[in-house]
């Protein structure tokens, strides 16, 4: 008798994907607008804008691993909904903020919200899609985040050349409670009572998952640098114009591998499309690293070489995201796996955070080409400790 494949496309799927894209685009529509809000609007320094955008990163870390806790404990549909709406809501709040000191607490709060709501929204992804096909309906999901990180800031960009920042706060108000409406209608399964146990630390942090989340920040620091250097890093080997292009490659790059990992991961070869994925992304830093002789000698070939290297980064990075998702997951029990996830997102959040601080230092103290040099040996270690421990730390340790 022929067995069939667990269904992935429901109701609820489609509006969790729907509503994940309105929140996000709602982000990403005001992320390139608000150091503009704040210099044009607030009379800010320049120095002043990258501390002040940075209190949002901080309070999102801060929370998700409470939040972890709160939706392993709690129903995690109303945890959900409040944390969306309260994000949704702060869109609002902007538009009253007349002070950088009010900004900053809407920030830190909105901050809060989205570390909350994005580890809620992962959560219910994996409650209400099969288990078999896990990997495939994380890397759908996290699809809605590539698409709307494609288009959003384009939209804000094109909305600040015409419209004043009250439209632009308004329609990112407005696509995030379109999203609220859909997630609202998301049906979750119900949950048995959850026993009360005592407060420890595993509560809060997946204690399994902390060898994979070295790997994790060994991964992401390199990510964090690109995102935040790779223009400047252009712009020191002569490539002048088109940047953009990069992160369309990278964003596209992403989301073809997406769209091929999580069925190879549901397969049975998470462990593989990690190696893969991190050999791609360690060879793709080397061979940034190199384009400034190359464009020394060449600068067409140098920005080629350049611009391609954005495509395949793309691919190993959107490899690696459902499968280092999937991975903590299967690491930790069913009552636990919004601690999974938080722990997942935190580790990937630490390294951005140093990516941020150590990129900079490193072009300060030698040049850009050291700092991707240096990415790709950080991804080299990663390879190492990966299929030297993880790989048979996960085989014993893995719940399903």
């Amino acid at each position: 008798m022929m067995m069939h494949e667990a269904r992935l496309v429901t109701k609820n799927y489609c509006f969790i994907l729907a509503a994940n894209f309105l929140l996000y685009f709602g982000f990403y529509l005001l992320l390139p607008v608000l150091p503009f809000y704040l210099t044009e609007a607030l009379f800010a320094d320049r120095g002043v804008v990258g501390v002040v955008l940075s209190c949002y990163v901080i309070a999102a870390l801060l929370v998700r691993p409470f939040s972890g806790y709160l939706l392993d404990t709690f129903a995690r549909k109303p945890l959900y909904l409040l944390a969306f709406f309260i994000f949704t809501a702060l869109f609002a709040g902007y538009l009253l903020a007349g002070t950088l000191t009010g900004f900053i607490i809407l920030r830190i709060f909105h901050g809060f919200s989205f570390g909350a709501v994005s580890v809620a929204g992962n959560t219910i992804v994996i409650d209400i899609t099969p288990s078999s096909r896990r990997g495939e309906a994380l890397g759908y999901y996290g699809l809605s985040n590539n698409i709307a990180m494609a288009v959003g800031p384009m939209t804000g960009l094109l909305l600040h050349d015409y419209c004043s920042f009250t439209v632009i706060f308004l329609c990112a108000f407005l696509s995030c409670a379109a999203g609220l409406a859909l997630a609202w209608m998301v049906k979750t399964p119900v949950r048995p009572p959850v026993k009360k146990e005592p407060l420890s630390l595993d509560r809060f942090i997946l204690l399994k998952g902390l060898p994979v989340g070295l790997v994790l920040i060994l991964l992401s620091i390199p990510y964090g640098i690109t995102t935040t250097y790779i223009a400047m890093y252009g712009r020191a080997i002569g490539i002048t114009g088109g940047m953009g292009l990069f992160f369309t490659l990278l964003a596209a790059g992403t989301a073809i591998a997406r769209l091929f990992a999580g069925r190879q991961i549901d397969k049975g070869r998470l462990t593989q499309i990690i190696t893969v994925g991190l050999s791609i992304i360690g060879v793709c830093f080397f061979v940034l690293s190199l384009c400034a002789r190359l464009a020394a000698w060449e600068a067409s070939a140098g920005a080629a070489v350049f611009f391609g290297t954005a495509l395949f980064l793309g691919v190993g990075f959107g490899s690696l995201f459902p499968a280092f998702n999937t991975l903590f997951v299967n690491l930790a029990p069913h009552n636990q796996r919004a601690t999974a996830t938080s722990t997942y997102l935190t580790s990937w959040d630490v390294g951005i955070g140093v990516g941020l601080a150590a990129g900079g230092y490193i072009a300060e103290l030698s040049n850009f080409q050291t700092v991707f040099f240096c990415s790709g040996c950080l991804t080299g270690a990663a390879i190492l400790l990966f299929s030297s421990y993880i790989t048979f730390f996960y085989k014993k340790h893995a719940l399903r």
